[in-house]
């Protein structure tokens, strides 16, 4: 069997193609007559590369900000399961039941 050999831009052409989500990536894979586990080792390179692209400079703002929102959505959520435990104990106090 003959390996092929793939071009930066074609692998990134795939990989985007998965990303967007308009296809599964099994019909992506068979389109491209390539395995899973290629296709999952494309995209991993692809989104760490990015990751380092964004890290530096302008990035760290925007990312800075990511994580200041994520950690203002664990806080309320962690107030709303409080709040959903308290409903719970108060309506299994009023049913009566445990």
């Amino acid at each position: 069997m003959k390996l092929r050999k793939w071009a930066a831009e074609e692998k990134m052409a795939i990989v985007l193609e998965g990303i967007k989500g308009q296809k599964s990536v099994a019909e992506i894979c068979r389109e491209h007559q390539i395995s899973q586990t290629l296709f999952y080792r494309w995209r991993d390179r692809f989104l760490e590369s990015a990751q380092r692209g964004l890290a530096n400079g302008a990035g760290k703002d925007e990312a800075e900000a990511l994580r200041a929102e994520i950690e203002k959505l664990q806080k309320i959520i962690g107030r709303q399961t409080i709040a959903i435990e308290a409903l719970k104990k108060t309506q299994e106090l009023i049913s009566g039941k445990p």
